[in-house]
C-alpha cells in the first residue's frame, strides 16, 4: 500500500556521546523534514522519551555511564514507551552485538562510520512501519464503531419493530375474519385485503432480515434434531394457501412418506417459506405451484416448481451471490428484496445441504434445496 508521509509530523531522538555524530546527525535528518531531538548521554535520554514522546530513537550503543543496550532495556521495561523503536548506531560489527541488540528490542542496526542514503533509507523504513501501524489502528477503531452500530440497529429490528408489525398483523387478520364483504362493501374488504397482505409480507421480509443478520454476525446456531420433512412442508403449504388463495394458485404436493432429516427445524421452515413466497409472488393469476419431497442419495430433496414469469439468463447469474443483491417484481408487481434466497442459501448450507435451481423465462422456475437423511 503506498502511504503519503509527510516526515514533519515525525519526531526522531538522537543519542550520542560524540557531539561532531549528533550534529551530523542531525542536519542530515533535518534536510529530510524530520523533526529531531537530541540527547549526549542515556538517563537524560531516557527522560527526553517520556517528556518529548518521540516517534524513532536513534542510539549509540557505546556510551559512558549507561550504554545504548541498557537504555534499550529501559524503555522496553516501561509501558509507554515500550513501542517506540530504535535503531542502532554502532562502530562493532561483531555478530553477537547484533544479537544482544535485537534481544534487548532492536528494530534496525546502522554501522559507523555511516553512509548516509543507508541512514535515511533505514530511518523512513521505520517511520512507514509507524504510519502503516497508525491507520490499522484508527481504521480498527473505526471498525468497532461500525460493527457497534451494526448491532444495535439489529436489535431495533429485532425488537422494537418486530412487535409493532406483529400487533398490526394481529388487528388485521382479526379484522378480515370478523368483517365480511357484505358488510362493509367489496371495495373496503379488498383494501382490507391488501393492507393484511401487505403486513404479512413486511412482517416475513423483518423476519427474513433478522435471520439474516443474525446468522451473519455468528449470533445464529444450528440446533440440530429428528424432523420428518413431510410434514414440515405440508405445514408450510397450508399456511401458503391463504396467500395463493388470493391469486387463486393451487398448491400441489408430491411427497415420499417419512423422510426423516436431522437438521434445524426453524431454517427448515423459513427455507420452504421464502421458496413459496417466491413462487407465489411470480406465479400467475390462476396457475399452479407443485411442492415434491423425494429421497436422492442419502438426502431429502425438496423443489418447489412455478409455471410463473421465470427469470432471464443474465439475472440468473445474479441470483445467489450476495454482493449483487438482486431483485424483481413480482407478476402483481410485488416487491422483492433478494433477501429471502440469500437467507435460503445460507441456512441450506449451514444445514449440510445445497440450494440450486433452473428456469426460463417466460415458462417458470424450479427451486431444490437438499438436507441429509437421518444417519
Amino acid at each position: 500500500m503506498s502511504m503519503e508521509i509527510n516526515p514533519s509530523e515525525y519526531k526522531i531522538l538522537i543519542v550520542d556521546d560524540v557531539m561532531s555524530n549528533v550534529l551530523l546527525l542531525k542536519v542530515l535528518l533535518t534536510n529530510e523534514k524530520y523533526q529531531i531531538i537530541t540527547s549526549n548521554n542515556g538517563k537524560q535520554a531516557i527522560e527526553l522519551v517520556k517528556t518529548e514522546r518521540p516517534d524513532l530513537i536513534l542510539l549509540d550503543v557505546m556510551m559512558p555511564e549507561m550504554d545504548g543496550f541498557e537504555v534499550a532495556k529501559c524503555l522496553k521495561n516501561d509501558e509507554s514507551t515500550r513501542e517506540i523503536p530504535i535503531i542502532f548506531l554502532t562502530a562493532l560489527n561483531s555478530t553477537a552485538d547484533a544479537v544482544k541488540g535485537f534481544q534487548v528490542g532492536a528494530n534496525d542496526f546502522i554501522s559507523k562510520p555511516f553512509n548516509k542514503e543507508e541512514l535515511i533509507i533505514r530511518v523512513s523504513h521505520q517511520i512507514s512501519l509507524i504510519a502503516a501501524k497508525r491507520i490499522i489502528l484508527s481504521q480498527t477503531e473505526e471498525l468497532k464503531r461500525t460493527i457497534m452500530g451494526r448491532d444495535k440497529l439489529y436489535s431495533v429490528i429485532a425488537h422494537d419493530l418486530r412487535s409493532p408489525m406483529g400487533s398490526i398483523k394481529m388487528v388485521l387478520n382479526m379484522l378480515m375474519l370478523n368483517l365480511p364483504s357484505n358488510t362493509i362493501g367489496e371495495e373496503m374488504y379488498e383494501l382490507l385485503t391488501v393492507a393484511n397482505q401487505t403486513t404479512e409480507d413486511v412482517f416475513a421480509l423483518l423476519d427474513n432480515l433478522l435471520k439474516w443478520t443474525k446468522s451473519q454476525i455468528g449470533k445464529l446456531k444450528v440446533v440440530y434434531q429428528d424432523i420428518n420433512m413431510g410434514e414440515l412442508v405440508e405445514s408450510v403449504i397450508e399456511i401458503f394457501s391463504v396467500v395463493a388463495g388470493i391469486k387463486s394458485i393451487k398448491i400441489q404436493l408430491n411427497t415420499t412418506p417419512d423422510l426423516i432429516v436431522h437438521a434445524d427445524i426453524d431454517m427448515l421452515k423459513t427455507i420452504v417459506r421464502n421458496l413459496l413466497s417466491n413462487a407465489v409472488k411470480f406465479s400467475n393469476q390462476g396457475s399452479e405451484i407443485s411442492v415434491t419431497l423425494e429421497e436422492r442419495d442419502g438426502m431429502a430433496v425438496v423443489s418447489v416448481q412455478d409455471y410463473g414469469c421465470g427469470i432471464d439468463e443474465e439475472s440468473q447469474k445474479k441470483l445467489l451471490h450476495t454482493d449483487t443483491h438482486f431483485s424483481t417484481f413480482g407478476t402483481n408487481n410485488e416487491e422483492g428484496s433478494g433477501l429471502g434466497l440469500l437467507l435460503c442459501k445460507d441456512f441450506v448450507q449451514k444445514n449440510e445441504g445445497e440450494l440450486w435451481f433452473t428456469s426460463v423465462k417466460g415458462e417458470g422456475s424450479t427451486f431444490s434445496f437438499s438436507i441429509p437423511l437421518k444417519k
